[in-house]
């Protein structure tokens, strides 16, 4: 069933909505997608960013989809056909470090809440003129940081952003504390060597620190 821009935008919110960090996942090897996004979900981070880029994205979408109270999403759609590819795998989201026309056009026919990524006041404008008002600022610490997202919050205060980009647990909390920022993506809850390792009581625990970040 399609979606307005404005229905899609607030479905995108309610997903971010679900924890104050999102995982960005670059997974090589499918065989770790249900532990990797069981290990997640346990330590409190329901959504699941699956970058499309690596050959087994699509797959690792399939099997993560699989894992109860998971919401997986894909990432890193940058063609209509990524989308098209990325909601057949069972993606619920999608992620976009920018927008197309094309793309926000095939999202919203196929029915799938994107994010889609602006840098800039322009950007955030246009995107909002179209209805979406949940964007992601990307790339986030190059672009000017946690100052640049606030100093765009100000005169665009109905807009809500997921910045990306070199967030870490350092400074995720300054991220976090702006009126205008509902979750932050991050990849630091899944380091590759503890993926490869399988080490995913480690992982969950890192989970569990990230889930309370942002926390008054």
């Amino acid at each position: 069933m399609s979606l307005t821009p404005q229905q899609a935008s607030e479905k995108a919110k309610s997903i971010c909505s679900l924890a104050p960090i999102v995982p960005v996942l670059v997974v090589e090897d499918a065989a770790t997608a249900k532990p990797l996004a069981q290990a997640l979900v346990n330590g409190g981070l329901p959504a699941l960013e699956v970058t499309l880029r690596t050959p087994a994205a699509l797959d690792v979408i399939r099997e993560m989809s699989q894992v109860e109270g998971g919401v997986v999403g894909a990432g890193t759609l940058v063609t209509p056909e990524d989308a098209i590819a990325a909601s057949r795998a069972g993606a619920l989201f999608g992620v976009s470090p920018g927008a197309t026309d094309e793309l926000l056009e095939t999202c919203e026919a196929l029915g799938l809440p994107l994010l889609p990524g602006a840098a800039t006041a322009s950007e955030a404008m246009r995107l909002l003129s179209r209805g979406y008002d949940m964007l992601k600022f990307f790339p986030a610490e190059a672009s000017g940081g946690a100052p640049a997202l606030k100093a765009i919050g100000a005169p665009l205060p109905q807009i809500t952003f997921c910045p990306t980009g070199g967030v870490s647990p350092e400074n995720a909390n300054t991220y976090l504390s702006l009126p205008n920022v509902v979750c932050a993506g991050g990849s630091w809850v899944a380091p590759k060597a503890m993926v490869q390792a399988g080490q995913w009581d480690e992982i969950t625990a890192l989970a569990a620190d990230a889930s309370t970040l942002g926390a008054a």
